[in-house]
């Protein structure tokens, strides 16, 4: 992944923090049988959800799931090792009542709140694994922001409870987002030496970035000559294309597509990129 320079630790354990925090709201909130919905998410209820964010922290924490003989990667839904991890959390709370859920929660983020605070600058700034690629132990913890969100909004969506779409957090998710637009739209898009794309995000969260091929794709503070193919769209719809959580050919009249609309309709049909 492209790794960012130096990103302060204290932000990041923060957000963190405001993010778990309206989660286990949210939690709070739900009825019986909205733990039972179906998600967005194939083969997950907002339950599982709940479970997957469990068992994501007690892995950090050091913790392994309970051992299973199951093959998850038959199952439609899991596309990798890392799916397949997450259905043994998953799998292994299925049982769980939402109470014990919420408390196991609770107690799963107080312990990761301890030992990110424990933790120094430096630590943040070393060398770590990310679900995509090499990156620092900061970058992680950015991911870790983005994904506790997107699910938080997984839940929102699916009981009809919006919010949280905007603030700290909801400026991280966008900052992950921005970051890989250059190497989505030079590498799987292939876009033509010279062309340029802006993007144009308009709510909750306001975002203006450009990007410009010469040589490799990169993004860039302004553009020399008005882009090639502009887009403009809600934060909550590209977070929702991003994550795969809907289908951008159901969505194309929501976003606004100008100059090169083949390079723009191609963009947004390739925006999925959550691991």
């Amino acid at each position: 992944m492209i790794t960012m320079p130096h990103q302060a630790k204290q932000l990041l354990v923060d957000a963190l923090a405001e993010q778990w925090s309206s989660l286990a709201q949210v939690l709070g909130e739900l009825t019986a049988s909205d733990w039972s919905a179906p998600s967005p998410l194939p083969g997950w209820t907002v339950h599982d959800i709940v479970a997957h964010l469990i068992g994501t922290e007690a892995t950090l924490n050091g913790q392994q799931p309970p051992t299973d003989p199951t093959d998850y990667s038959a199952r439609p839904h899991v596309r990798n090792e890392l799916g397949e991890f997450n259905e043994l959390w998953v799998s292994s709370m299925r049982d769980h009542t939402p109470e014990q859920l919420r408390t196991r929660f609770a107690e799963v983020t107080a312990a990761r709140r301890a030992a990110l605070a424990a933790m120094s600058q430096e630590d943040f700034d070393a060398p770590s694994w990310t679900p995509l690629g090499p990156g620092t132990y900061a970058d992680f913890m950015r991911l870790r922001v983005f994904d506790s969100w997107m699910h938080e909004q997984d839940i929102r969506f699916t009981v009809g409870k919006p919010g949280h779409d905007h603030g700290t957090c909801a400026e991280l998710v966008v900052d992950v987002i921005v970051d890989r637009l250059g190497v989505l739209i030079g590498k799987t898009l292939d876009a033509p030496q010279g062309s340029s794309v802006t993007l144009t995000l308009t709510g909750p969260v306001r975002r203006q970035a450009h990007v410009l091929v010469e040589g490799t794709a990169n993004l860039v503070h302004e553009l020399p000559c008005p882009a090639t193919a502009t887009l403009r769209l809600s934060s909550t719809l590209c977070t929702r294309l991003v994550g795969g959580r809907v289908e951008p050919d159901d969505h194309l009249a929501d976003i606004r597509i100008t100059g090169d609309t083949d390079l723009g309709t191609r963009l947004v049909r390739s925006f999925v990129s959550t691991p």
